[in-house]
């Protein structure tokens, strides 16, 4: 299938709200700010009606605002303003008939992941896990910004380290290449069993979460194991479980003796450390690619091997 074009300084951007509304006000005009400051033509795509409670509007609101981005033709991207939580109610009223047509590159992450996955699933449509507007433009670091840029115009054959070339971390020993495809977590494993969810076969499968304690990432990934998903993949690579402290008057695993528990049940390699996740700082991942993941010698790689756009 065609790629997205590469979004390239001075391209124009829509900035949609799939998911919820910017906690504050201010922090969306800052990120709108910071991309024009970059040199793109930035536009705003209300949600019709307002936020309702958690959503940033009501879902046919939501879900006819992103068609008519995903059903138009001038647009180098669709950037989302935050994650927070939505998308797995409208998945089923996208048009994935003009995402296919049409090939937006949509730029997100956290509750965006559901977004990605049906995207690729429905449409073979790849996307970019990176920076959103309201969380992270304003403040996004050089390195992180860089490390954007890269993806989105259509960089290729690169190691996937962090922002500050922090490298992967060996958990399991081997080598496979396959898609890369994931993202959060949980939204991964709501996914399960619904047509929304790629065919997992040889891929290799990115994690992250964020509010998560060890025995709420355990249940997650038991049950990416109990449906067969972890046994099907390439690979496997965790990012940042940030907030995840289990509470101080139980006992409990760490996040790392989790981690490592399912690690066993992927016949591939396994690394962690991604520096990829709710955090200032994280690389932006290509979703939907060639990947090549290498664990060995106490060292692991992630090289992406093809460009998300072109």
């Amino acid at each position: 299938m065609p790629r997205p074009a590469p979004l390239l300084p001075f391209g124009r951007v829509a900035v949609a709200a799939p998911s919820s509304a910017a906690l504050d006000p201010a922090d969306a005009e800052a990120g709108l700010a910071a991309l024009r400051a970059r040199g793109l033509a930035v536009e705003a795509a209300p949600v019709a009606g307002g936020a309702v409670g958690y959503l940033a509007g009501a879902d046919d609101a939501r879900a006819d605002a992103l068609n008519a981005l995903l059903r138009r033709d001038d647009l180098d991207a669709v950037v989302c303003l935050r994650g927070g939580y939505g998308l797995l109610r409208i998945l089923d009223r996208i048009d994935y008939d003009a995402a296919r047509a049409h090939r937006p590159l949509v730029v997100g992450y956290s509750d965006v992941t559901a977004l990605h996955l049906a995207l690729y699933a429905r449409a073979g449509l790849p996307g970019v896990s990176g920076p959103m507007v309201a969380p992270d433009w304003p403040g996004l670091d050089a390195q992180s910004e860089a490390a954007f840029w890269r993806v989105v115009g259509g960089a290729a054959g690169y190691d996937l380290a962090g922002p500050g070339d922090e490298r992967l971390a060996p958990l399991q020993d081997g080598e496979a290449e396959g898609v890369l495809l994931g993202g959060n977590l949980a939204l991964t494993a709501a996914l399960v069993g619904t047509p929304y969810l790629p065919a997992l076969d040889g891929a290799i499968l990115f994690l992250e979460d964020v509010g998560e304690p060890p025995y709420r990432i355990d249940g997650l990934l038991a049950r990416l194991r109990l449906a067969g998903v972890l046994g099907r993949l390439g690979g496997l690579v965790f990012g940042q479980f940030t907030d995840a402290a289990p509470p101080a008057d139980r006992p409990s695993l760490s996040v790392d003796e989790v981690l490592a528990h399912y690690a066993r049940f992927v016949d591939g390699p396994v690394a962690t450390g991604l520096v990829y996740g709710h955090v200032p700082r994280k690389v932006t991942v290509p979703v939907g690619v060639r990947a090549h993941l290498a664990v060995g010698g106490g060292a692991a790689a992630l090289t992406v091997l093809d460009p998300v756009t072109a």
